[in-house]
């Protein structure tokens, strides 16, 4: 069980041995760059390139991965329901929780990335399933009244954007959509969910970017970006991201020329890090101490480890995390994965005591240092052993609030287990990953847990990805 605020992320196309995972989004582990590293071919950003004004695009743009596939039939192709790059002409019905369209050919589902639903459209197929087919876009012929141009000539091929085709009111929708679908699938649960609140920014939010590149050949580096979509080693190159932020886009253009000049000096492949800090400055050492400020409040942290990052939509965010963990009256508040401090320090104000739980201990001493600028005395901050998380915590359950803001991979059970035997008042459950949180929904409401309010917030604008915030009361 990981609880540390350094988390990464785990993206639909993560490349092996392993796969980091985080709430970040599209984001690897920072090497120092100006050495040689570690080949770290990881996660892409929610990143592509993007000329200054939108262009025009035509109704058949590239397919995710389309240039990238072989022309000849692989070997290990199944013939069946489809030949290989045999074209079919159907209409998309749906959006998948990755973001592509599906739509159905006699019965038989066929996914096609950059699509939109309504759309009739004609895609070339590539692999067959068990159960399914993925195809590459090849013509719309009659697209969406949802459809927009993207903003990144990019779109399609970079791996970081999924929704820059799709009106933004539409991408809130369709993320609604998606939480509600997985709480009746998953959780087996019918329940309100409310409108996705909107990023102030649909695009230039990010505050952190993590561009990748190979092991220099002959001499030389050849892309710098994030991987092409839906494949697992192939990286695109990519000089400016539309969703990353001005400053940050700035200092990209000369960090690529200064890895260009030196790439003698790598061995292998590298992660470059650029980090915006207090919305100016950027830093590409992870060491380096980064600033963010949020509701008057100012955090420091190193560059390299997680803090959420789209600071426009965080006063909002951390507002409403605070007043759900207050909404039933309890006087203690216990923040479980607590980081450097961005929910406990946000909401210690409206509570008597506050406890902030980590189990890294470089966490939880940027987490006091925090608390002491602030001037918040009214909470504490523990480094807790994976075994036993709330031994130190002196609040009785009754009268205690806890937030949760896991990795996307959830709540371990053995976690979850300490969280019930403590038995708080009540939960409010923040994740970047819906899935394992209806996973881990089941299991609240085995112990007793009423759901009270499901709130997403779109922190990641044009991508698949979102934040859910569950509250959760025990039952009388």
């Amino acid at each position: 069980m990981r609880l540390s605020g350094n988390h990464y992320n785990d993206p639909p196309s993560a490349p092996p041995p392993s796969e980091p995972s985080s709430c970040e989004g599209f984001l690897g582990r920072p090497s120092l760059w100006g050495k040689p590293a570690d080949p770290l071919i990881t996660p892409p950003s929610r990143a592509c390139a993007a000329p200054e004004a939108p262009a025009p695009r035509p109704l058949n743009p590239p397919s995710s991965g389309a240039h990238y596939r072989h022309m000849q039939r692989p070997k290990k192709f199944v013939p069946e329901p489809f030949d290989y790059h045999q074209e079919i002409e159907f209409t998309i019905d749906t959006l998948t929780n990755l973001g592509q369209g599906l739509g159905r050919v006699d019965g038989w589902v066929v996914i096609v990335p950059s699509t939109l639903p309504g759309e009739k459209i004609r895609a070339r197929v590539y692999r067959n399933h068990k159960n399914y087919s993925d195809a590459d876009l090849v013509e719309i012929l009659d697209p969406s009244p949802d459809r927009i141009d993207p903003r990144c000539p990019l779109f399609g091929q970079c791996g970081g954007c999924q929704y820059q085709n799709l009106a933004y009111d539409k991408q809130l929708e369709w993320k609604q959509r998606q939480v509600t679908e997985l709480l009746q699938h998953m959780a087996g649960i019918e329940f309100p969910v409310s409108p996705v609140i909107p990023s102030p920014r649909e695009f230039h939010y990010r505050s952190k970017i993590t561009p990748h590149f190979q092991k220099p050949r002959a001499g030389k580096i050849d892309a710098i970006g994030f991987l092409i979509a839906n494949r697992r080693q192939q990286i695109l190159d990519v000089p400016e991201c539309p969703i990353a932020m001005e400053p940050i886009n700035t200092a990209l253009t000369g960090l690529r020329s200064l890895v260009h000049k030196r790439a003698n000096s790598y061995k292998r492949g590298a992660t470059l890090l650029l980090r915006a800090s207090a919305g100016a400055e950027v830093l590409t050492d992870p060491k380096a101490t980064a600033t963010e400020l949020v509701s008057g409040l100012e955090f420091k942290f190193p560059a390299g480890d997680f803090f959420q990052n789209n600071p426009f939509i965080l006063p909002a965010f951390t507002d409403y995390v605070r007043e759900q963990a207050v909404a039933d009256g309890a006087r203690f508040l216990v923040d479980a994965y607590c980081g450097s401090g961005l929910f406990t320090l946000t909401a210690a104000p409206a509570f008597e005591r506050a406890t902030g739980i980590e189990v890294s201990e470089g966490s939880i001493r940027w987490a006091k240092q925090n608390a002491t600028s602030n001037q918040i005395d009214n909470c504490e901050f523990l480094a807790g052993e994976v075994e036993d998380l709330f031994a130190s915590v002196t609040f009785p359950g009754a009268e205690t609030s806890i937030i949760i803001d896991p990795p996307r991979k959830g709540s371990s059970p053995e976690f979850l287990e300490q969280l019930f035997r403590f038995g708080p008042r009540s939960v409010v459950y923040v994740s970047c990953n819906p899935s394992t949180q209806m996973r881990d929904l089941k299991l609240f409401t085995d112990a007793g847990y009423m759901l009270r309010a499901v709130q997403p917030f779109d922190l990641f604008p044009q991508t698949r990805h979102l934040e859910c915030v569950m509250t959760l009361a025990k039952s009388d």
